[in-house]
């Protein structure tokens, strides 16, 4: 799912629930604003919980060692802070009931790993 999917999702919900109260521009403007709080609170090492969902926080990563993939030559990679999210009991409860123990659909985001 991409920002403008999420932001067609929002815009939806929001007119399934309440109406059309919010233009599907100003929905992409409050998923800014709440994408850019949640950049700003990891950057200033702050953990940020949303209940029921989970909570992102800034994880240290210890110095390792790794190889040049061209050369094979050994590597030290140094220490560096890491964003990571926890999700919350809730969270990892659904998922685990939508999929009800059976084998999980292809992830669509693959590529994005090594970025």
């Amino acid at each position: 799912m991409t920002k403008a999917d999420l932001v067609e999702q929002v815009t939806a919900a929001m007119a399934r629930t309440a109406g059309p109260l919010i233009s599907k521009k100003d929905c992409a403007r409050v998923v800014d604003a709440f994408l850019d709080a949640i950049k700003l609170a990891l950057r200033d090492q702050h953990n940020i919980e949303v209940r029921g969902f989970g909570t992102f926080k800034i994880r240290r990563r210890k110095t390792r060692m790794a190889r040049n993939p061209r050369t094979g030559d050994p590597v030290e990679v140094a220490a560096r802070p890491v964003p990571v999210f926890k999700p919350s009991k809730e969270l990892r409860a659904l998922v685990a009931e939508e999929h009800d123990g059976g084998p999980l659909p292809p992830s669509h985001d693959d590529d994005d790993d090594n970025n």
